[in-house]
C-alpha cells in the first residue's frame, strides 16, 4: 500500500494579500500575512481533507520560514522534505485583492532551490499522486529536478498533476513555458487550467476544444478548464465534454487561492476514487467555500463537512 495520497512539489512562499478590495498593488495601502504557494494550498486542503500529504520545497532560515512550519504543522502537513536555505530569505508574493484574477509582485528566492535528494526513490514509490505548478517549473533548479523526479514517479505507477498556473512575469519566453508544459504532459498529468492561464500562454482568446486538443495531443488524457463564474469543463480525451455550472455566491471576498482550491477538491475526490462528475462538483463546492473567504480556507470549520 502507497502511504502517501499525494506529493505536492513546489513553491511554499508568503503572500501579502491587499487589505483594500478591489484595489490594484499601486493603490493598495496595507498587506495581511497569508501562508501561500499553489502547492502548498493543495498539501494544506488535502491535509485537512484527512489525506496525507507531503510537501517539497525550500525556506529561507528566517522568521518566515519558521512561520511556514509552524501553519503546516498545525494542519498536519509532512514538513520533512522541505530544506532550510541558509543565504536566500523565504519567498514573498504581494497581491492585490481581488474577485478575479489578483495583480501580484514576486520576490523569489529559497522557494526554487528545490534538489533531486529532497525526493527519493523511496518516497515516489510510497506516493499516489505527484502534484506540481507552472510556477514551480518555471526556474532552475526547481525546473530539472522536477522533471526527472516526474519521470520516475511515471515509471513508478504514480499518477501525475499540475496546475497550469501559467504567468509571462515568471518565465523567460512563452517558449520556454510551452517546451517545458509540453515534456511534463508527456507524463500524462491531470492538468488544471483556467481561462486566464490560457491567454496568458498562449497571448490569445482560444476556443475551448482547441485548448483541449492541445493538451491531448501532448499526452494528457483529463484537462480540467476553470471558466470562473461560467464553472468548468472537463474533457477526457475520446470522450464527450462534461460542463457543470459554479456555484452562485453573493459576495465574493478574494479570489486569491480558489484555484487551489478547486484543484484540491478534485484531487482528493479522484483519491478516493469518485467519478468524473463526482469529482468535479466536491471541486466547485470547495471553490465556493473558499471564494467567501480571504487568505486560506478558514480554520475554524470542518472542510469535509461542507462538501457532503
Amino acid at each position: 500500500m502507497k502511504n502517501i495520497d499525494i506529493l505536492c512539489v513546489g513553491e511554499v512562499l508568503i503572500d501579502f494579500i491587499g487589505h483594500q478590495p478591489e484595489a490594484l498593488i499601486n493603490e493598495t495601502r496595507d498587506y495581511h500575512r497569508f501562508l501561500g504557494g499553489s502547492p502548498t494550498n493543495v498539501a494544506m486542503n488535502s491535509a485537512r481533507l484527512g489525506l496525507n500529504s507531503v510537501l517539497v520545497s525550500s525556506v529561507g532560515n528566517d522568521g518566515l520560514g519558521e512561520y511556514i512550519f509552524k501553519k503546516l504543522a498545525e494542519v498536519g502537513v509532512n514538513a520533512s522534505n522541505i530544506n532550510i536555505i541558509q543565504k536566500k530569505p523565504t519567498s514573498v508574493i504581494f497581491v492585490s485583492r481581488s474577485s478575479g484574477t489578483p495583480d501580484f509582485i514576486p520576490y523569489r528566492e529559497a522557494d526554487c532551490v528545490i534538489t533531486e535528494d529532497q525526493i527519493t526513490t523511496k518516497t515516489l514509490k510510497d506516493t499516489k499522486i505527484f502534484h506540481t505548478t507552472c510556477f514551480a517549473l518555471s526556474k532552475d533548479p526547481a525546473q530539472a529536478t522536477i522533471l526527472k523526479k516526474a519521470e520516475e514517479a511515471f515509471n513508478l505507477g504514480c499518477q501525475l498533476s499540475i496546475d497550469i498556473n501559467y504567468a509571462d512575469k515568471l518565465w523567460n519566453s512563452k517558449n520556454d513555458a510551452l517546451k517545458i508544459i509540453k515534456a511534463y504532459c508527456k507524463f500524462n498529468p491531470l492538468v488544471k487550467i483556467s481561462e486566464d492561464d490560457m491567454l496568458r500562454l498562449f497571448g490569445k482568446k482560444l476556443p475551448d476544444e482547441e485548448i483541449f486538443s492541445f493538451f491531448h495531443a501532448e499526452g494528457v488524457d483529463t484537462v480540467c478548464l476553470t471558466l470562473g463564474s461560467q464553472g468548468v469543463k472537463l474533457s477526457q480525451k475520446n470522450k464527450q465534454i462534461l460542463q457543470l455550472p459554479a456555484i452562485k455566491i453573493e459576495k465574493i471576498m478574494d479570489a486569491t487561492g480558489a484555484g487551489d482550491a478547486f484543484w484540491s477538491g478534485f484531487l482528493y475526490a479522484y483519491s478516493q476514487k469518485k467519478t468524473m462528475k463526482e469529482c468535479l462538483d466536491v471541486a466547485l463546492k470547495l471553490a465556493a467555500l473558499k471564494l467567501q473567504n480571504v487568505g486560506r480556507l478558514p480554520e475554524n470549520i470542518n472542510i469535509v463537512s461542507k462538501l457532503l
